[in-house]
């Protein structure tokens, strides 16, 4: 197949979007997953595996950690998801999205041995790309594979992975519909990525939720705070100036190019994930280096400086906390202009709450490309509701428009909320001539 035969394909595969559009349809089975690999001869076991799971914060630290691990000189798969603006950016091989012929190729073949599952077994969506993004690896070959679960974990197709290591960001409340209410429901389904004589590096401190993650019977649980740490977290030119601690060692001064503070946690949950999988501290020069090069497209990304415009898929509670915060400590602003779409399920007031939308001089919403968008007018109204001025547009373009047009010197468009959103914006930017193409 051709990669556009390909796509096609795949989309004619149950979606996670439309199971949770459509409560009818079923949630995935790990024993479906479990069937596929192994018809694929189980190329998950091709090659060791960090694991990573959390609430907030796992994609970027999935890719912190394949810097580190290519600083060591290792060829390094990473699965992460979702995608901003392309399905290739799933798959990455040392931060190299998977080309278009190789997509189309590994689609292709897993079409080709699917009929051999039986229609009862049919794999999902994110089934089949994870079986994708496995079998890419192996046939690459890669060194080592850094994957990011999908959602939750003891039920999520990555787990079919015997994670060397494995990494929890933290545990919030998100997707309660299908991970359960409370965050000992969510902690639960996160540990079940956890394998009996891992390492897992926690970057959840709660007590309470401590002793989920030590069922699951880890050679050595690593705690964020205990055995590594964040000692000093300050706002430099362009990003974070570090000091950071490992059980292995200490690291000073070490620049990462990554707006806000959660983001030097979300490294530092890296860094000891890096530790805990060669069994030695990191030379410090390879630290710094791999700090630097960090890229976390979406996640307080600046892509133009006239007008400021800031990108940032803080999909809940908890991400639009660490949004707010890191826009006021990091830009000096005179005003701020939002533009904010949600997906359904999300409590709007909420959610505009954390973001701080009353500190906005115009909220500007827009409705996910997404079949559980949220209607933008509805989002709209909430806004109003708190005291915002807010205006509501039929689209990411429409929004973006308005933004643009309204921004005045010395402010910022603060692009947020559903990552659909932010994906869709980071396009749009990178075509206008007046704010420049997003960095890679």
């Amino acid at each position: 197949m051709n990669l556009g035969e390909a796509l096609a394909w795949l989309d004619r595969h149950q979606n996670l979007e439309r199971i949770l559009a459509d409560r009818r349809l079923s949630a995935p089975r790990p024993e479906r997953m479990r069937r596929f690999a192994h018809l694929l001869g189980d190329p998950q076991g091709a090659y060791p595996v960090l694991h990573l799971t959390g609430t907030n914060g796992k994609t970027s630290a999935a890719r912190a950690l394949t810097q580190l691990l290519v600083a060591k000189g290792l060829s390094v798969g990473t699965f992460t998801s979702p995608h901003l603006e392309a399905l290739n950016e799933r798959m990455t091989t040392n931060g190299v999205p998977i080309d278009d012929r190789d997509l189309a190729e590994v689609l292709s073949d897993l079409a080709g041995l699917e009929h051999l599952l039986g229609e009862e077994m049919r794999p999902t969506w994110f089934e089949v790309l994870a079986a994708a993004g496995f079998r890419y690896f192996a046939d690459r070959p890669v060194d080592v594979a850094v994957v990011e679960v999908g959602m939750g974990g003891r039920w999520d197709a990555t787990n079919v992975a015997h994670g060397q290591v494995s990494v929890v960001t933290n545990v919030r409340l998100d997707h309660t519909e299908l991970l359960g209410p409370t965050r000992e429901h969510i902690a639960t389904e996160k540990a079940g990525i956890v394998k009996p004589g891992s390492t897992l590096v926690l970057g959840e401190t709660d007590p309470a939720l401590y002793d989920i993650f030590a069922a699951q019977e880890p050679e050595a649980i690593w705690l964020a705070g205990r055995d590594y740490a964040v000692e000093s977290n300050v706002v430099a030119v362009g990003g974070r100036l570090l000091d950071l601690r490992t059980p292995g060692a200490s690291y000073e001064g070490v620049y990462l190019d990554l707006h806000g503070a959660h983001q030097g946690h979300n490294f530092a949950c890296a860094l000891a994930a890096a530790e805990a999988f060669f069994g030695a501290p990191l030379e410090p020069d390879l630290v710094a280096e791999a700090a630097a090069m960090v890229r976390s497209p979406g996640r307080m990304e600046v892509v133009s400086q006239a007008p400021l415009v800031v990108l940032d898929g803080a999909k809940n509670v908890a991400g639009a906390e660490c949004f707010a915060r890191a826009v006021s400590e990091e830009f000096a602003l005179r005003g701020r202009v939002m533009v904010v779409g949600m997906l359904g399920g999300k409590d709007a007031r909420e959610m505009l709450e954390a973001l701080e939308a009353v500190s906005c001089r115009l909220v500007v919403t827009c409705p996910p490309p997404s079949p559980r968008a949220q209607p933008a007018e509805e989002v709209a109204e909430v806004a109003r509701r708190m005291g915002c001025q807010a205006l509501a547009t039929a689209s990411v373009a429409d929004a973006l428009e308005v933004a643009l047009g309204e921004v005045g010197e010395g402010e910022a468009v603060l692009v947020t909320g559903s990552l659909y959103v932010v994906g869709a914006a980071r396009s749009l930017l990178a075509r206008r001539p007046e704010t420049g193409a997003a960095r890679p």
